[in-house]
């Protein structure tokens, strides 16, 4: 059940996440936070957005869209956060749009991202920043080697199904 289905008022987890399409990309985006981009920190619209002076917009968003990843489009964009990384810098970007929240995999589209910064900007986005908030050595070994999404995702699919698996019991409500 999404919060917006529950009937209760929303009241931010945090001054940062002040909706529900926040809360919804902060898992896979806010893992970025570290290192050299602004996840929206500063604008209307944190963890709706991922940019540097370093990125085109219009490159980024055309590589991830073609990605086809299910439940979001990204949209270029250039903005200028007013606190956080790059305060007061113009920005080249993207926008996060969520079309489908029930199809939408918010690490996977971090991961995404991360593949894609790795891929197009190999000299400015600095890859081993990534792991103080990702904490798993062996994806960055792979971020940082240029393998794909995919191939990330068949190294910690066994991790995860294990983790289900054992979460299993400890659950309320299925």
């Amino acid at each position: 059940m999404w919060f917006d289905e529950t009937g209760q008022t929303w009241i931010n987890p945090s001054p940062n996440m002040r909706s529900l399409t926040e809360a919804t990309l902060y898992p896979g985006i806010g893992l970025l936070e570290t290192t050299n981009v602004s996840v929206g920190r500063g604008t209307d619209t944190p963890f709706e957005v991922v940019g540097a002076p370093y990125i085109d917009g219009q490159k980024l968003a055309r590589y991830l869209n073609e990605r086809n990843l299910p439940g979001v489009r990204f949209v270029p964009i250039r903005f200028k956060p007013n606190a956080s990384t790059f305060k007061d810098t113009d920005c080249g970007g993207i926008n996060i749009i969520v079309t489908d929240r029930n199809a939408f995999s918010s690490v996977r589209t971090g991961i995404e991202i991360a593949a894609s910064l790795r891929k197009l900007y190999p000299n400015d986005w600095q890859a081993d920043k990534y792991a103080r908030l990702l904490v798993n050595q062996e994806v960055l070994t792979l971020v940082t080697r240029g393998d794909s999404p995919e191939d990330i995702e068949k190294l910690v699919k066994p991790k995860i199904d294990e983790f289900i698996k054992r979460r299993a019991p400890f659950l309320l409500y299925k």
